[in-house]
């Protein structure tokens, strides 16, 4: 389920203010129609099952090492783009730091940056 809202006001504060109270509605209104429907018997609940992961149960298949190279985030894009890859791990040039881009589903780009 998405939920959308959209305001605008001269002050960015109180254009939150009331995209939330849109929200807060929406989710009651639907929160409201769920309850309905599993009262009626129309949502029946299916059992989910519950997986206890152990340490020792994970299984490792492949470790891949490779040497990072520095780059700009732009080369790192063209990089994923050559290798046909949906990220592409690699050093920052400007910030020293291990960086990851990714191809977003909306076909964006998205960059993830540590934060120590």
């Amino acid at each position: 389920m998405i939920l959308r809202a959209e305001e605008s006001t001269g002050d960015m504060y109180s254009s939150i203010d009331n995209v939330v109270e849109k929200l807060e509605k929406q989710i009651i209104k639907h929160k409201t129609k769920l309850e309905k429907q599993v009262r009626e018997g129309a949502i029946k609940f299916a059992e989910v099952p519950r997986y206890d992961f152990e340490e020792d149960e994970i299984n490792i298949k492949k470790v891949k090492r490779f040497s990072l190279k520095p780059m700009n985030v732009e080369e790192a894009v063209l990089q994923m783009e050559l290798l046909g890859h949906d990220f592409f791990v690699f050093k920052n040039a400007e910030t020293d730091d291990v960086n990851v881009v990714y191809k977003r589903n909306d076909g964006a780009y998205g960059l993830i940056e540590p934060e120590f």
